[in-house]
């Protein structure tokens, strides 16, 4: 019934020319006819009330499957008349008609089967082999144009009952066949060119979406360019105020340079001129060992005349011997003070031994302080020696004075006033000492100095380096940039090649459609047997138009393909078109 009714409505809708109504009879039947298919094998679902059985679930699977089917859905769902799911199911059938995609949104639901066995049992005809052979034939009603009017109608009340007599052969439709396949052969031909044109108009307006979008993108790219160019002169002028920050640092290093140098010249002068005064001492030293001497010579030659006076000189000498020993006991404080400006001297070596290792861009500088530092040595040497040697000439008085103790007793008021000059000089020689300990918390302070403008230039110079990995890295961003850059250019141009070659092939399809146009197709169901061979179709041979001729031949006797003036792509063509197009070409050769 499914198939008496399908072609019976292609049938009678080709012979009436117009688009159909609700109220138009073999349409109505054919709800009826769909609606008993859908509802065989379907299961019954119980519930508190009363027992359900619908086709309106398996139908709202659809918008799970094909998207597209959303649309009816909602307008299903939205109508006002509606309220029981048969109704729903009726007017989702109607409305698929109308959009020509009954066929497409059913064969959806029988490729899922597993999702089917939930609503039909497994003897449906929705679950067998027949059910993919009525959506077939649902292929054929996508020539129909139907204009059904679903708000008016009362569909939840409406009883589907099948009218049999309607599928009864006449005479009258028996003589009137001529005419209605004159009829229907017009009308393929138009929805065939109908369905070329919607197949183009979808294709043009994929292409301007194309379009739109890839100018889009193109205007995106250019703004991401002027933002990169932009970029790139903010990132040019980071780094001329880098140089110019670079040339100021640089410059104030050497100033820093060149003051350091002016203080070491400085020091130095200080040292020669502590050092001549050194020598001064050094020479009145010696001239006070000499009148020493002489006076010793003149003690000698009085010393016979004076030992009358020796009683009174043993008392004197024992007052001179407690003198003398509390005097040695200042020497030997003295010492101890040496040892310790030596321990001081050593310490203050140790140091600059450890600078050094530290301060390896100022090895000129260091190395003059360690040239000052042993010339100070060598002077502490030489006064140590001197007072070694006094030391020597003091304990060789001693003994000569305790040989002539008898002679000396005369010459006691003179040799206090010499001890009053040695005195004298040991002051001046703690005075000096006292100088030298501030000298040399002086040149302390100036290494400590030193040492933190070089901590200072030491940071300036990590400065420095983090700010060349920056500007590098900079660099590197610039370059990789440069690349996107010419990266999106070329694939520009590669999609502006690919929207001239789109609109060539647009341009070739309407040649073709133009040239189809004045065609005549042979309606399928008129050939049976093959023009040439005479052989039945079947399964294994199938139908294939001549896009020359029109007519229907087999595979085996349309097997050609050659560019026709309509068309310059080559396209099918059968075997005795085929000899005729070559012979042409052949004579119209030279």
């Amino acid at each position: 019934m499914a198939k008496l009714s399908i072609k019976g409505l292609i049938e009678s809708a080709l012979s009436f020319g117009r688009t159909l109504d609700s109220d138009y009879p073999p349409l109505q039947q054919f709800f009826v006819v769909m609606e008993h298919c859908l509802k065989h094998g379907l299961k019954v679902r119980k519930s508190f009330l009363s027992y359900n059985k619908t086709i309106w679930g398996p139908l709202e699977l659809v918008e799970k499957l094909y998207p597209e089917a959303e649309e009816i859905g909602a307008s299903v769902r939205d109508l006002p008349g509606l309220k029981t799911p048969l109704g729903r199911a009726r007017a989702w059938l109607r409305l698929a008609l109308m959009q020509k995609k009954m066929a497409d949104y059913l064969r959806c639901l029988i490729i899922q089967r597993d999702l089917l066995s939930e609503f039909y049992e497994y003897h449906a005809l929705m679950m067998e082999e027949e059910g993919a052979v009525i959506v077939g034939l649902l292929v054929g009603l996508n020539v129909i144009d139907a204009n059904l009017c679903v708000k008016g109608e009362d569909l939840d009340s409406q009883v589907g009952v099948i009218d049999f007599s309607m599928y009864l052969k006449n005479e009258e439709d028996i003589g009137n066949k001529e005419r209605n396949v004159q009829i229907a052969a017009i009308l393929d031909q138009k929805n065939y060119v109908e369905e070329l044109n919607r197949q183009l108009n979808s294709t043009v307006s994929s292409l301007h979406s194309r379009v739109d979008s890839l100018e889009k993108s193109n205007t995106k790219l250019i703004e991401e360019l002027a933002i990169a160019k932009n970029n790139i002169i903010k990132l040019q002028e980071e780094n001329h105020q880098l140089r110019s920050e670079n040339k100021l640092i640089l410059m104030k290093t050497q100033q820093h340079l060149e003051v350091t140098k002016v203080d070491v010249e400085t020091e130095l002068q200080t040292y020669k001129h502590s050092r001549q005064g050194l020598d001064e001492m050094y020479n009145e030293a010696r001239r006070q060992l000499r009148d020493e001497s002489q006076l010793r010579q003149d003690v000698e030659n009085e010393l016979a005349v004076q030992v009358s006076m020796k009683h009174e000189i043993e008392l004197a000498m024992k007052l001179l011997e407690k003198d003398i020993h509390e005097k040695q006991d200042t020497l030997i404080g003295l010492r101890q003070q040496l040892e310790e400006v030596k321990a001081i001297n050593i310490e203050m070596y140790q140091k600059l031994q450890g600078s050094e290792a530290d301060l390896k861009e100022k090895n000129e500088i260091t190395a003059r302080l360690e040239e000052k530092t042993n010339k100070i040595t060598a002077a502490m040497r030489q006064l140590e020696q001197r007072l070694q040697q006094a030391e020597k000439a003091q304990m060789d008085t001693e003994d000569e004075d305790k040989k002539y103790l008898q002679e000396c007793q005369s010459k006691f008021d003179g040799l206090q006033k010499q001890i009053s000059q040695k005195e004298k000089q040991l002051v001046q020689l703690e005075t000096d000492l006292k100088i030298e300990k501030e000298w040399r918390q002086t040149l302390q302070e100036d290494l400590q100095k030193e040492k933190d403008t070089l901590s200072h230039l030491r940071n300036e110079t990590q400065q420095i380096i983090s700010l060349k990995k920056e500007f590098l890295h900079l660099q590197d961003e610039n370059h990789q940039l440069k690349k996107i850059y010419h990266e999106q250019e070329q694939a520009l141009q590669e999609l502006g090649n690919k929207l001239s070659e789109s609109k060539l092939k647009i341009e070739d399809i309407k040649e073709a459609n133009k040239a189809l146009q004045g065609l005549v197709w042979l309606k399928d169901k008129e050939a049976t047997h093959c023009k040439l061979c005479e052989k039945e179709f079947s399964l294994s041979k199938r139908k294939h138009h001549c896009r020359n001729c029109g007519e229907i031949f087999c595979n085996a006797c349309s097997d050609n393909e050659l560019p026709l003036p309509s068309s310059p792509k080559p396209v099918r063509v059968c075997d005795s078109c085929h000899a005729l197009l070559i012979q042409r070409c052949s004579s119209n050769l030279p």
